[in-house]
């Protein structure tokens, strides 16, 4: 059996080019998918905290907020958003920065590597993206996130307990500090087979592109 491609993924759920390029990796394995010799992908999410300062219930808008946290202009911020939601239209995605609840992430992250351990960590991933840029659900208080976790078929008593014991936390701060050795500053960040880097939310072909390459070369032969 040769051995399936990792794609390690550096992301923050209140990360708006996360969900995009998400969605367009998502593309770029569909594409691959239909080759003859179809790579086998191994995908795995990471922590990243974009704003660990951030409140769990912050007292304003996406406007505001950005505005406070990066000292721009209303105006600039509104045109920001607007291109971001252009951009994430184009890859079948309505944002609605109206409705989005600003929050803090860890609690998220924590609900993230326990959905990974049982087996559900896509899902889950998919699920407190949707809730936070596309329902203007709160993603940052433990009732909420044990009712999201509920909805994608984790045990809601479990998943409680553990977020109350912040039994994954330190799971999310090893997630970081991997990000600090490797130097991601930003999000989303792929990192493939262990050895190469794909910063941003690049267009699908570009994963396409990767994938068949470094699954041609799984067939080659080792010279001696």
């Amino acid at each position: 059996m040769t051995e399936p491609i990792s794609i390690d993924i550096w992301s923050d759920i209140a990360c708006p080019w996360c969900y995009i390029g998400k969605r367009n990796l998502e593309k770029g394995l569909e594409a691959v998918a239909a080759d003859e010799d179809a790579p086998q992908v191994n995908i795995t999410f990471h922590s990243f905290e974009l704003s660990p300062d951030t409140p769990v219930d912050f007292d304003g808008d996406e406007i505001d907020f950005l505005a406070g946290h990066k000292g721009m202009p209303r105006e600039q911020v509104e045109q920001m958003l607007s291109n971001v939601t252009g951009v994430a239209a184009n890859a079948g995605l309505e944002y609605r920065f109206d409705i989005l609840q600003h929050t803090n992430t860890v609690k998220a992250h924590e609900l993230l590597h326990f959905a990974k351990a049982e087996g559900l960590q896509h899902e889950m991933e998919e699920r407190l993206m949707s809730a936070y840029f596309t329902e203007g659900k709160h993603v940052g208080r433990i009732d909420d996130l044990v009712a999201l976790a509920a909805e994608v078929g984790l045990d809601a008593d479990r998943a409680r307990t553990a977020l109350e014991s912040e039994q994954y936390l330190p799971a999310v701060r090893q997630d970081q500090a991997q990000a600090r050795a490797y130097g991601i500053q930003g999000v989303p960040f792929f990192v493939v087979d262990g050895q190469y880097g794909i910063s941003g939310a690049q267009p699908p072909a570009a994963f396409e592109n990767v994938i068949r390459d470094l699954w041609a070369k799984r067939d080659e032969p080792v010279e001696a």
